[in-house]
């Protein structure tokens, strides 16, 4: 094994609560942590894209990401989410989160520049060289309109501060493909949230989870149901989850992930602008899906 640090379980990426003066609602955000550790949860990623990340000022992230830090226990793996269109600037947001206590961030190919592989590879290369932090890869095409090529992956392959890669592309064929070309080295991190079972059936030990806001006893029992190969009644459970995780991954996820939220009774607000509320049909669609994991 050639990485720092061993992912496993799950590991919800967390919504940012907002209040109704728009401001980050911190009590709301202890509440949903609280339940998310009862449930069973491993770490904490703040500041991905679930978290609205985009939305924030850099005092807000701080802020964020040091109330998460504070909530930690310290056998939670915490993962900051420091993405941004230029490197100088994923720098600044990786060194803020190593300065507050976060030995790992999750880092997708900056959004807006759509880099080719080799300013790519020059870009980790230089966030490696910058600031003392693992790197999980988070593989997002369809968000970033940029691939994390294999051929970037046998790059950094043998650096033990790159641990793993978040995969979200939808293809189970390339989780296929990174779980076995890559065993030991870089771990295969479940981000498709619908083919989750399929990821961990192919070696993903752990799940960097959007769902687990509104799902998170659920996402934490088919973890466990697997590990203890149960796989009978974790495929049953999966049945249970694949039409909520499925009408999440159609659009709207953020949204629709904190309407989700407060189905369970977690105050979480609103989305910021530019993300607008979802139709009354929307709704229904969603409330329908949620009901048998709601009645676990």
């Amino acid at each position: 094994m050639s990485y720092n640090v061993k992912l496993s379980g799950v590991m919800p990426a967390l919504v940012t609560p907002f209040g109704a003066d728009g401001k980050i609602n911190f009590s709301a955000f202890e509440g949903l942590l609280s339940h998310f550790r009862e449930a069973g949860v491993t770490g904490w990623v703040p500041n991905g894209s679930t978290g609205e990340y985009f939305s924030q000022s850099t005092e807000e992230r701080r802020q964020v990401l040091q109330f998460v830090k504070d909530f930690a226990n310290d056998d939670e793996t915490l993962i900051a989410g420091t993405n941004a269109p230029a490197t100088r600037e994923v720098i600044e947001q990786t060194a803020m989160a190593k300065e507050i206590g976060y030995d790992n961030v999750l880092l997708a190919p900056p959004f807006y520049t759509r880099p080719t592989q080799e300013e790519l590879i020059k870009h980790y290369e230089t966030v490696l060289a910058e600031v003392d932090v693992n790197i999980v890869l988070y593989s997002y095409p369809l968000k970033d309109g940029a691939d994390i090529s294999f051929e970037l992956m046998d790059h950094f392959a043998d650096n033990p501060r790159v641990i793993g890669i978040k995969e979200s592309s939808g293809v189970l064929q390339r989780a296929v493909d990174i779980a076995s070309r890559y065993e030991g080295k870089i771990q295969l991190v479940s981000g498709s949230d619908d083919i989750a079972l399929d990821f961990m059936f192919w070696g993903a030990e752990s799940w960097i989870c959007g769902p687990s806001n509104c799902m998170a006893k659920a996402c934490c029992e088919l973890d466990r149901l697997y590990k203890a190969g149960e796989l009978v009644a974790a495929k049953e459970l999966m049945k249970k989850l694949y039409r909520a995780m499925n009408i999440l991954e159609s659009g709207k996820f953020v949204q629709k992930i904190k309407f989700g939220a407060e189905l369970q009774g977690l105050d979480v607000g609103e989305c910021r602008a530019p993300l607008g509320p979802l139709t009354e049909a929307e709704k229904a669609e969603f409330t329908e899906a949620m009901q048998p994991i709601l009645a676990m």
